[in-house]
């Protein structure tokens, strides 16, 4: 038997408000910046205009995302449509990933040969720039924690501020020495501060594709906790994964010793799982002893 929510909101969706303020700054920032690093004829300015660019499509897939995900479950696709806010999350990991080794190429074509910079300009656009990721961590710093895909939005505008501080960094030096070499090597250094962080951004987007052990979610524990729970002999084939962060489900195979009903045993059981374990969808197979299947697991 199972228990099943009409409908789990997924923790992206609790969010989708600051992430549309956010795209919409963003949006309008990109078309300046565009404009001026063509204008200033900076590598930086342009790494972080595609830095932006990579955030608007980013920040807009992860809305789109969560507008699908929101759609209730049909014949079609029983568990709904939360997987489309993990897609998101490793497109925005692939993008940004594709940006820096653009970035990083770059970089080093322009090493052979720097060209001259309007250093005034590239350093007003460039703080602009600033002060709008600025507001857009702080509107989505605390969404960042609940779910992937607002963890890769909450990156994507990470990423273009760590950018807008390296073009300043890049524009103080050159309008001061003259020293061109600056713009290609803080470009160089903003890509490769960047890969990193969305490795593991990708990594744990492939974890849940794989349907991976939650990480909110101490199997073992879980195990244990319901092995001892009157009526329970034994329990096997336990597997806990993710739908979308936040929304969890799990079954497991209960060996009951039929000395309390099914029907009891199950609601202690689900009780157990979902008020303990952050879990959202239980499936529990009630077997009595003797019952053997040809292949089990954990």
């Amino acid at each position: 038997m199972s228990t099943t929510p009409t409908q789990t909101v997924s923790a992206s969706s609790k969010h989708k408000k600051n992430l549309l303020i956010v795209l919409s700054f963003s949006a309008t920032y990109l078309i300046a910046e565009v404009v001026g690093g063509i204008l200033t004829n900076s590598l930086a300015l342009l790494a972080d205009a595609a830095h932006m660019l990579t955030d608007v499509v980013g920040l807009l897939l992860a809305f789109i995302a969560i507008k699908i995900g929101e759609r209730k479950a049909n014949a079609d696709k029983t568990f709904g449509y939360y997987r489309t806010e993990i897609l998101a999350a490793v497109i925005n990991a692939v993008v940004l990933l594709g940006i820096s080794v653009y970035v990083l190429y770059e970089a080093y074509q322009r090493f052979q040969n720097p060209p001259e910079v309007q250093s005034k300009s590239m350093l007003i656009v460039a703080g602009i720039g600033l002060l709008v990721n600025i507001a857009g961590m702080l509107i989505l710093r605390k969404d960042s924690g609940a779910s992937l895909n607002m963890k890769g939005a909450y990156f994507e505008v990470l990423s273009d501020m760590l950018t807008s501080v390296g073009v300043m960094i890049a524009g103080v030096i050159m309008l001061t020495t003259g020293w061109y070499y600056a713009d290609p090597l803080i470009s160089a250094g903003i890509g490769l501060l960047i890969i990193p962080r969305t490795l593991r951004l990708l990594m744990e987007a492939i974890h849940v594709l794989l349907e991976g052990t939650p990480k909110d979610v101490d199997i073992q524990e879980l195990r244990q906790s319901l092995a001892q729970i009157p009526g329970v002999k034994d329990l096997h084939d336990l597997h806990v994964w993710s739908l979308t962060s936040g929304v969890n489900a799990m079954s497991a195979h209960i060996i009951s010793d039929q000395s309390i009903p099914h029907n009891q045993l199950l609601r202690i059981l689900t009780d157990q799982a979902t008020r303990n374990f952050k879990i959202s969808h239980t499936t529990f197979q009630i077997e009595d002893e003797g019952y053997e299947e040809e292949i089990t697991h954990l």
